[in-house]
């Protein structure tokens, strides 16, 4: 019963799917390859950055991460939030993960969410991408206008959200 509760999710899309494919094969058939691609790109990213993870967790003291993203870093932890999370690669769910630690070791709500919003954003792939087929003016100005968006975004719904919601948050952080 566990069991079934516990993928009660997968199995009703894995029934939808059949059902789908025995409705339209060609339409179930694609499904099935786009599901299959999400997998691999899945298989491919998430053990990388759990073997990320692992490290940051064990490396990197719970002082240094208070000291340079905590409550009390300042715009020393802002830049350092958007460098982290514009050097990211893969993709967004692969932000989320990282998050939880950076939670873990105590660092601010805001610049988590910075973290969050660069990584999402702010990629230097993308830029660099941008560069060379948008051209270089539209890439700067985009980049301009993201960061301070970014930035504006993650103290509004540092505002916004409850501070204990924000502990609530935290305190599952420390549960992982």
């Amino acid at each position: 019963m566990k069991f079934l509760k516990r993928y009660k999710f997968f199995m009703i899309t894995v029934l939808i799917l059949c059902i789908m494919t025995m409705i339209n094969k060609r339409l179930g058939m694609k499904a099935m390859q786009v599901t299959g691609y999400s997998i691999k790109e899945m298989i491919l990213v998430i053990p990388p950055v759990f073997i990320l993870l692992g490290l940051l967790d064990i490396w990197v003291p719970r002082e240094t991460m208070m000291k340079y993203m905590g409550e009390d870093s300042g715009i020393k932890g802002i830049i350092l939030a958007i460098i982290l999370g514009s050097a990211a690669a893969g993709p967004l769910y692969g932000a989320f993960p990282i998050a939880g630690v950076f939670m873990k070791k105590g660092v601010k709500f805001s610049n988590v969410l910075i973290f969050i919003g660069a990584w999402s954003t702010t990629k230097i792939p993308m830029f660099l991408f941008e560069m060379s087929a948008l051209g270089v003016s539209f890439a700067i100005t985009r980049l301009l206008v993201d960061i301070p968006g970014i930035v504006l975004i993650a103290y509004t719904l540092s505002l916004l959200i409850s501070k204990d919601e924000v502990k609530k948050m935290y305190k599952n952080a420390e549960s992982m």
